[in-house]
């Protein structure tokens, strides 16, 4: 088998394995970005070879949490691993949401194991024409 050496690699396998996966008390951190689309906020976030089932979405207020676990293949007894660089645990991210946003309306979706919620802007916050209305007329001032 052919591997390249990459010294930083090596660093951070060597730091994952003394912190140890991620734990529901003390989660890794997952990526993501966040944009606005239009009319809504898209929020995409990294969870490669996580089951949608492992994955939890909660809105409590404006926070937003999102928490996941991937976890170890199951192998037979023959198998030696010779090669783990896939972090294994759980992985979480909190997010707080302005109150321009519309909680009670987000869509997720779940492919190709990229998590997008898309979070529609209240219609409050929507901009919107204010109209005037008519007065009596001209009015002058004597002083």
């Amino acid at each position: 088998m052919l591997m390249r050496t990459d010294p930083f690699r090596e660093l951070d396998r060597l730091a994952q394995q003394l912190m140890g996966p991620g734990t529901w008390s003390r989660p890794s951190p997952v990526p993501m970005d966040a944009y606005r689309e239009g009319d809504q906020y898209v929020v995409a976030f990294d969870l490669p070879g996580v089951t949608a089932d492992a994955i939890d979405i909660d809105v409590e207020r404006n926070m937003l949490t999102v928490k996941a676990e991937r976890r170890p293949l199951a192998k037979a007894d023959d198998v030696q691993m010779e090669l783990s660089e896939r972090p294994l645990g759980v992985f979480s991210r909190q997010i707080v949401l302005a109150d321009t946003l519309d909680t009670e309306r987000i869509q997720a979706d779940y492919d190709a194991g990229v998590l997008t919620l898309r979070i529609p802007i209240a219609e409050r916050a929507k901009p919107r024409k204010v109209t005037i209305g008519g007065g009596s007329g001209r009015k002058e001032i004597s002083g």
